[in-house]
């Protein structure tokens, strides 16, 4: 059976300092690794608006020595032209692996259970979580020790504690022995089960992971504070509960990150300047976004390999 990365939590912790460590041999040397060379196809996959995720797939595979097929979630109409189970029985013929964005986690639950292939989860309403693999990378690389270890750093997110970017912080920084905070409004909370996940994780790497009511108490100490925008892909109509007056003691200013430790700040962009960020933190000397943008590709070149390998037989973190 193929390895699929769904979910932050579907990496051990040793798995998950493997992909890293992979991560930053990669983008050390971007194009000596071509695991991909054929070119192999890799099947991308977008129900939702994309940006950052698309260019740094289709660059990352072009770099493995593979093809990028690039596949219209709205021409597609992937559960309702066809089943989600039909099309992954055609993409999984079509395709070395499936990259998908799109909506409830079941849809891709569903794709990995019959692709055959390995299929990595590029967003969907639960998690992000080849977004944390790259905020991890670019953490390790300004906040690490010696050998880039995250194990004992503080990090925090404000804002939608019950979005997808929270859920992955919490389950991502857990496994990677961090002690992470989110905190949003009392409405906003994360999910209780993934919580007690991610907790469940720390349990056993020397983490913790915690809902912090109070932005302020959230930020004190942080070595890594975050933000992502207050409204959501496919919560649009929301917009007008999820104004300031809701959520405005959270935006990341320069007032919570002056309690921070010497933080850096992260966004996984798109940003609104004046909303969740101000311009002076987001456009300031503490950012670190844009290397955090560029890691995407580095972090999914090294999911895709190690995904590659353990498919393989060729890895020890496979099972």
């Amino acid at each position: 059976m193929p390895r699929h990365f769904l979910r932050d939590d579907d990496l051990t912790p040793a798995e998950q300092a493997e992909v890293l460590d992979l991560a930053a041999t990669l983008k050390a040397a971007p194009f000596e690794s071509k695991p991909l060379a054929g070119p192999r196809t890799v099947a991308i996959v977008f129900d939702k608006p994309t940006l950052r995720t698309q260019a740094s797939f289709v660059a990352g595979i072009a770099e493995l020595g593979g093809f990028p097929m690039v596949v219209d979630g709205n021409l597609a109409q992937i559960g309702t032209r066809e089943s989600v189970a039909d099309v992954a029985r055609v993409l999984g013929r079509q395709a070395s692996m499936i990259v998908w964005r799109t909506f409830d986690q079941g849809r891709i639950d569903e794709m990995a259970a019959y692709a055959g292939v390995p299929v990595v989860n590029a967003l969907t309403d639960q998690f992000h979580p080849c977004q944390t693999l790259a905020d991890l990378l670019t953490i390790r690389e300004h906040k690490g020790g010696s050998e880039g270890g995250l194990a004992g750093l503080t990090m925090t997110f404000l804002g939608d504690a019950a979005s997808n970017m929270s859920h992955s912080y919490l389950l991502a920084g857990a496994t990677a022995g961090m002690h992470v905070r989110v905190s949003g409004p009392d409405d906003y909370r994360p999910d209780t089960a993934i919580l007690e996940r991610a907790q469940e994780i720390a349990a056993t790497t020397g983490g913790s992971a915690d809902y912090v009511a109070g932005p302020q108490e959230a930020a004190a100490g942080a070595d890594v504070l975050i933000t992502d925008t207050w409204v959501s892909m496919g919560k649009e109509q929301e917009a007008a509960d999820r104004a300031a007056e809701v959520f405005g003691p959270w935006q990341l200013n320069d007032h919570l990150v002056g309690l921070g430790a010497d933080p850096i700040v992260l966004h996984c962009l798109p940003a609104y300047r004046g909303k969740e960020i101000t311009a002076e933190v987001i456009d300031g000397p503490r950012s670190v976004v844009w290397d955090e943008a560029e890691n995407r590709r580095h972090a999914q070149k090294a999911i895709l390999t190690w995904l590659l390998a353990a498919d393989a037989g060729d890895t020890g973190g496979a099972r």
